[in-house]
């Protein structure tokens, strides 16, 4: 089980520029303490039963929906092909339809993949320990960005960051050594809401994460 759960979901912090560009473009993140490790039962249960929810057709469907939709305009908004980076919710299914399920990768992966597939919105996982105590924000890079203390990033670029450190590529990366493993012991969890995604799901996202997380 996870030893506590602190239910106080933050907004994180938007740089004013892309406030002013997307104003429905919000980060919102909860702390949760759990140990990490192989998913229990009833977890790799509802895996197997979300599965059966997937078919050909499902790809195409979720392009149509409103909330798979409205991360593809906003993917094409910030410069990415979702055909090609595609959007947290397709991915998964193309998995699905790859392996024939969606496969066991351990407690935590298969708790955001639980709450994505619920909910349509993607959660993404840091170590706790690695951001600063001001929270999560999302920014444009600059000339001499780092991802964590790898390379380097590209200036333009829209990134997960706090006060000191590039912790994400929005959507995409994780920086070495800042996501969870099985050392950790807090993990922060985050979401992104876009224009069209009703905060409801994101909310449900984040708590659907949480509970999986304690059945571990």
């Amino acid at each position: 089980m996870s030893e506590e759960v602190d239910l106080r979901a933050a907004s994180g912090w938007i740089e004013p520029r892309l406030r002013a560009e997307f104003p429905r473009l919000e980060l919102d993140w909860v702390t949760v303490q759990a140990r990490l490790g192989e998913s229990p039962r009833e977890l790799r249960g509802r895996l197997r039963d979300l599965s059966n929810r997937f078919h050909g057709q499902t790809v195409v469907a979720i392009r149509q929906q409103p909330i798979g939709h409205a991360y593809r305009v906003f993917f094409r908004e910030i410069g990415l092909d979702p055909d090609i980076t595609r959007p947290p919710l397709e991915q998964a299914a193309l998995g699905r339809l790859r392996y024939g399920q969606f496969v066991s990768e351990g407690l935590l992966a298969d708790a955001m993949l639980i709450a994505l597939v619920e909910t349509g919105v993607g959660v993404w996982a840091l170590d706790a320990d690695v951001v600063d105590v001001g929270g999560l924000g999302v920014r444009v890079t600059v000339d001499g960005d780092r991802l964590g203390a790898g390379s380097h990033v590209a200036a333009g670029r829209l990134v997960v960051a706090d006060a000191a450190a590039v912790h994400a590529i929005l959507f995409g990366e994780i920086a070495p050594g800042h996501a969870p493993t099985a050392a950790t012991r807090r993990v922060m969890l985050y979401t992104i809401r876009v224009e069209g995604v009703p905060r409801i799901h994101i909310e449900e996202a984040l708590w659907i994460c949480v509970e999986a997380l304690g059945a571990g």
